[in-house]
């Protein structure tokens, strides 16, 4: 099926309510990564260019359907004003007369953000008639919050009953990269797997067995895999009790002639506090009181020749704790060479909030081929199922 898009789409003097994810870092009142704005910028600029009437609506946190002051999005709109230099206004309502009036005194190219949409509980029971009312005042519903696909809520689904809906570009993109890299990867395909737990990722890792070649596992999450090898994890961060989903997978993965490759070495120390304690091990090494805090550097040049061989790298979950030092080296040496297999033209896709975090931090971002705005979106993209808030915006 073929997605709407703005492409062609006729916005000039339309009303467009516009779905983003707002919903970024913030201390102090002030944004602190604006990753998640950036984001939006080129669907923004092609309404404001082609002369829409733009209201931007996003959820921020998760206040529960209350009003809770310091989750309100006004700080944000400060930042999407230094970031853009466009005037953006600011609405305390995102439904009703409040917000419609508003909306009716714009004019071609005026942008505003509404209020915190999760400030009303209907949101996220997507409740059909304050669906409607949210809808009221447009013409067209774009959305463009990959991030929130996969949630059924008013404004990423109910409103596209009553309002004609198309993916903005933010959206197509998530959408068509992803697709390429679920459905038809380029051979060989690496799939880089960290995080800290083997459940929130056993779907997503069956529904892509039969497309990848080479598996390689870091972070928290290898640890369940080594344990199911008879190997001690010491007191590192081992998710209880799946070690039998890792030992399935194990085994799943052997039969299929899949390629899967755990670290042969690990960075440890007694705590993630404990920066001075650290040193390298070999796995058989591993001690009752030490923790694996990040793979050691012969994984990292095990995992980088893999990836030196790949034309589709899908990389979800990071493979230390990499918000300290020394425990972000593995992350960082990996993404490098992910980087590096981008310039020679392979399909690279991070995915995963902390993934795109730690590429933030570490400074690779901007070597990778696609980083997904998605978390829980992106991983359930991936277990092959149908998303809410995109199954509307195909042509029939």
């Amino acid at each position: 099926m073929r997605l709407k898009t703005l492409e062609g789409m006729d916005v000039s003097g339309k009303r467009v309510l516009l779905r983003v994810d707002f919903n970024v870092p913030m201390e102090g009142g002030r944004v602190t990564d604006d990753t998640r704005i950036r984001a939006h910028l080129e669907t923004l600029r092609i309404l404001r260019e082609r002369g829409a009437i733009i209201g931007l609506v996003s959820h921020f946190g998760r206040p529960k359907g209350k009003v809770v002051p310091e989750l309100s999005l006004e700080p944000v709109r400060e930042a999407v004003k230094i970031l853009t230099g466009w005037e953006i206004g600011f609405c305390e309502e995102c439904a009703g007369e409040i917000a419609s009036k508003r909306i009716s005194e714009m004019r071609a190219g005026d942008i505003c953000l509404f209020e915190n949409i999760r400030f009303t509980p209907e949101e996220e029971t997507n409740d059909a008639s304050f669906a409607e009312k949210l809808a009221a005042p447009y013409d067209l519903f774009v959305m463009d919050a990959f991030s929130a696909a996969h949630r059924a809520h008013a404004s990423t689904e109910g409103v596209t009953r009553f309002l004609p809906s198309c993916a903005g570009k933010l959206m197509e993109k998530e959408i068509s990269v992803l697709s390429e890299v679920r459905e038809k990867p380029g051979k060989p395909m690496v799939m880089i797997l960290g995080g800290a737990k083997v459940s929130d990722k056993i779907k997503f890792i069956r529904n892509m067995l039969d497309k990848t070649d080479v598996m390689l596992i870091g972070g928290a999450m290898a640890f369940p895999f080594l344990k199911a090898q008879g190997k001690q994890v010491g007191k590192s961060l081992c998710e209880e009790g799946t070690e039998h989903i890792a030992s399935d997978i194990l085994k799943t993965a052997i039969s299929a002639g899949i390629k899967l490759i755990l670290p042969v070495d690990l960075v440890v120390s007694d705590s993630p506090e404990n920066r001075t304690n650290a040193s390298t091990i070999k796995v058989d090494d591993m001690e009752d009181g030490l923790m694996g805090l990040d793979i050691g550097s012969e994984t990292v040049d095990i995992f980088s020749r893999e990836i030196g061989k790949a034309n589709t790298v899908l990389w979800n979950g990071p493979l230390g704790f990499f918000e300290r030092a020394p425990f972000g080296e593995g992350t960082k040496r990996t993404g490098d060479a992910v980087c590096r297999r981008t310039v020679k033209g392979a399909v690279t896709v991070l995915g995963g909030g902390d993934t795109a975090a730690a590429a933030n931090l570490l400074g690779f971002s901007d070597g990778v081929y696609h980083i997904s705005t998605g978390g829980g979106a992106t991983l359930e993209f991936f277990e092959g199922k149908e998303l809410p808030g995109i199954a509307s915006l195909y042509e029939q």
